[in-house]
């Protein structure tokens, strides 16, 4: 694996405790991650795009996987995506704790999973061929036609 520390620096030169990937060819997204930006920050947590060409290699995913969920990684290695990135994230901000809480409770994490899903499924892409159209769908396999 390739080291975090020596790949991925923040622009003032210092490391970063963490990192949370995401689509920033998703205006949805970009929206979120530019919102969250300074808030991760304060953590010590810093925003790079999927898209980088490095991620990859860092996470050990094919460009199809990346782009399917947002992903976080640790300096410690330790990685989730989507909904389980999302819980881990919140492990490090106060008032996003309750979605740790919750997420403990029975078959909440199952029902986050496909919450996420289903968002990330109907996110707006600002690229042409956006990688999530071939995820769109009921998750049942079935292709749903149109998009919202």
């Amino acid at each position: 694996m390739i080291s975090l520390t020596s790949e991925f620096t923040e622009a003032k030169g210092r490391h970063a405790r963490g990192w949370l990937f995401f689509d920033a060819e998703c205006k949805f997204c970009t929206r979120i991650a530019r919102w969250l930006a300074p808030i991760l920050e304060r953590r010590g947590l810093a925003l790079a795009p999927l898209q980088d060409p490095r991620v990859g290699a860092l996470l050990g995913l094919s460009r199809f996987e990346l782009m399917r969920e947002m992903r976080f990684l640790l300096s410690d290695g330790s990685q989730s995506g989507g909904a389980d990135a999302a819980v881990a994230l919140a492990r490090e901000i106060w008032w996003a704790r309750p979605l740790v809480w919750i997420s403990k409770l029975p078959r909440m994490m199952e029902a986050l999973r496909s919450a996420y899903r289903w968002i990330a499924s109907r996110r707006s892409c600002a690229a042409t061929n956006c990688p999530s159209e071939t995820l769109r769908g009921d998750f049942s396999g079935r292709k749903e036609g149109r998009s919202i």
